[in-house]
């Protein structure tokens, strides 16, 4: 096993590393996505390039700050329990480098051939292959072993959101060409003369809403990203919110509120383990609380109440008060100190001023067969920044990339232009191959590690 004794010098060294691979892969995943933001601003000369992504990374930095964390721990509780939270405070630098290692790896493949991809589904296929890896490690059952509900409502959100940004954008496309007969919003920009006034203020706002949007929802998943990190090899600072004091005097009580549903519901197959965990947080005294195997504790009978949330055969009421009673407990486990949300902004805003040229290319001049126009870029912007902010909000991850790439292609079916299919068979085959080859990578990786 890479399992270091937490605090020696051989854990401060894996710290390093994988602060430095969450750094870079969300540095990465700022110039990869940047494009969805500045392709129309450049392409209709409304910003020069260098002052299009200066501002992008401002915005993607002031969404970050200002977004939640329900998309940060809605991500890693894709995780197992042990791996999640693993026993005993062990460090996970297993899983932290298969994580890190895979995503990044095709983050940048992806961006190397120009062809927009997604972030969220590069993190997202990591995260279920180190729960298959695991699950194989212990001869485990995958139905029980893995959180497919939550993996389902996640995947979802990534299928559903490209389809409304399609119809969405095409849709906004189609209203503004029957109301507003402005010949300037429907052709491409000549030479190197500026859109005029308004149309030029439209697409500045449409490229604001979009960066700002997406720091809000990305800019998440690197703080999850962070807070593996730290609580994975420094469990003894980390492990427990720094406001939890007042949470933990009741934790005792919600674990006996939880422990008949527990026992009587089976928690996927690992009903032993949850019900070892319940038994001990029923006893929880608050001064002599150890915060990895409290926090440890805390995630498995959480994963035992949403199995009790959704588990048809309990009644309304105790499904009800089984989500009640996970959500009471999470804060004492589920928190974002401020200097790593400043770390998240600052990787992502500096990114996006960095290697937006290769993807805002393909946007701009390769999805239809003809350039875009400040119409369609506004539509798939104005669309684009609505659904991400909302999901962002929600608590679902979805993928700017996807969104805005599908919006742009909207307006383009929309205009009658037609859409570049060779483009955009790569685009299609980089969104399916895409998961599985990081959920294979990341098994396997986290696998052999452990070994």
């Amino acid at each position: 096993m890479l399992h270091f004794a937490p605090y020696s010098t051989f854990s401060i060294i894996a710290l390093v590393v994988c602060f430095a691979l969450v750094c870079v892969f969300e540095f990465v995943n700022g110039f990869h996505d940047t494009a969805n933001a500045v392709a129309t601003v450049i392409y209709t000369r409304s910003l020069k390039p260098r002052t299009a992504v200066i501002w992008s990374g401002c915005m993607n930095f002031v969404g970050v700050i200002l977004g939640g964390i329900s998309v940060a721990y809605g991500l890693v509780e894709l995780l197992p329990a042990d791996v999640l939270s693993p026993p005993n405070g062990d460090p996970a630098v297993p899983m932290l480098i298969s994580l890190f290692g895979t995503a990044l790896a095709w983050n940048l493949f992806t961006w190397w051939f120009g062809i927009p991809n997604s972030s969220s589904h590069c993190v997202i296929g990591a995260l279920i292959g180190i729960a298959i890896g695991d699950a194989l490690l212990h001869t485990r059952d995958l139905g029980n072993s893995v959180d497919w509900s939550q993996i389902w409502k996640i995947l979802r959100a990534l299928a559903i959101s490209p389809l409304l940004g399609l119809i969405g954008a095409g849709g906004l496309y189609f209203i503004i060409r029957h109301l507003v007969r402005d010949p300037e919003l429907y052709q491409p920009p000549q030479g190197d003369r500026p859109t005029r006034g308004w149309v030029r203020g439209l697409l500045i706002l449409t490229c604001t809403g979009v960066s700002f949007s997406h720091g809000s929802n990305d800019g998440q998943k690197s703080i999850g990203l962070i807070m593996l990190t730290i609580i994975g090899i420094l469990p003894a600072t980390f492990a427990l919110a720094p406001n939890s004091a007042p949470h933990i005097v009741h934790i005792a009580e919600y674990a006996t509120n939880a422990t008949p549903l527990i026992q009587q519901y089976d928690h996927d197959g690992l009903r032993d383990e949850a019900v070892a965990s319940v038994t001990r947080l029923s006893r929880t005294a608050p001064d002599e609380v150890v915060p990895s195997e409290l926090r440890a504790d805390l995630y498995e009978v959480v994963a035992g109440l949403k199995t009790v949330a959704a588990n048809p055969q309990a009644s309304a009421q105790e499904r009800a008060m089984a989500k009640t009673l996970g959500n009471q407990m999470r804060p004492v486990v589920e928190y974002a100190p401020w200097w790593v949300r400043l770390l998240s902004a600052l990787c992502l805003g500096i990114g996006t001023m960095i290697g937006y040229k290769r993807i805002v290319h393909t946007l701009g001049e390769k999805i239809g067969n003809t350039h875009l126009t400040p119409a369609q870029g506004a539509s798939a912007e104005l669309v684009g920044a609505g659904l991400i902010a909302t999901a962002g909000y929600t608590g679902l991850p979805v993928s700017t990339t996807h969104i805005i790439t599908a919006g742009i292609a909207g307006t383009m079916l929309g205009s009658g232009s037609g859409i570049n299919r060779g483009m955009l068979v790569k685009i299609a085959l980089a969104w399916v191959c895409t998961l599985p080859v990081t959920i294979t990578i990341a098994a396997g990786l986290f696998y052999l590690l452990n070994r």
